[in-house]
């Protein structure tokens, strides 16, 4: 594969039928691996996370997707490989205004832990005061404990129910008070 196409690929989301991320993700491989695509859909991915569940006392370990309808896919967008994504059984198109496909942003694919150029601006140190402003916890005060660059995360320390508790975010959640 020449370096020319690598660089032109772009992560593209694809909406599914509920229950058929795994179904079209095997089967638009096969159509890569069948036509020879290689060069225009490089990866297709369903994340996942593991997820703890406790049930009738016992401890189970689940995976679970984290976008339940949606499939990822890094590729060369052309009218054919737009063809043939779209007409794939279980796919219902494109995710952008009116199907057209948008690819993902260099945050957006931070976030969703997928190989990324984007430095997140941080006007914060260590031991600074901040206020979060996105989440569950959104509105609490509390003080960077630690910012890890590589992860996208900070380690804060705010007071829930008179307690002091780390909690970890991502650090666009928070702003510098």
């Amino acid at each position: 594969m020449t370096e020319e196409y690598v660089s032109e690929a772009l992560w593209y989301v694809v909406h599914t039928y509920s229950g058929y991320e795994n179904k079209v993700k095997a089967t638009l491989e096969r159509k890569v691996e069948n036509r020879g695509l290689h060069d225009f859909i490089l990866e297709i991915a369903v994340p996942t996370e593991e997820a703890t569940e406790i049930k009738d006392g016992k401890t189970k370990v689940t995976t679970k997707k984290v976008f339940p309808g949606y499939v990822l896919i890094k590729m060369i967008l052309t009218d054919e490989i737009w063809y043939i994504v779209r007409n794939t059984s279980g796919v219902t198109g494109f995710v952008g205004p009116n199907s057209k496909p948008v690819p993902l942003t260099e945050e957006e694919l931070a976030f969703m832990g997928l190989e990324s150029t984007w430095e997140p601006e941080v006007d914060y140190d260590v031991g600074d005061s901040v206020k979060v402003i996105s989440g569950p916890l959104e509105s609490f005060i509390g003080t960077v404990e630690e910012i890890n660059l590589e992860k996208k995360k900070v380690k804060v320390v705010v007071s829930m129910f008179g307690r002091e508790t780390p909690v970890e975010l991502d650090l666009n959640q928070i702003m510098r008070l």
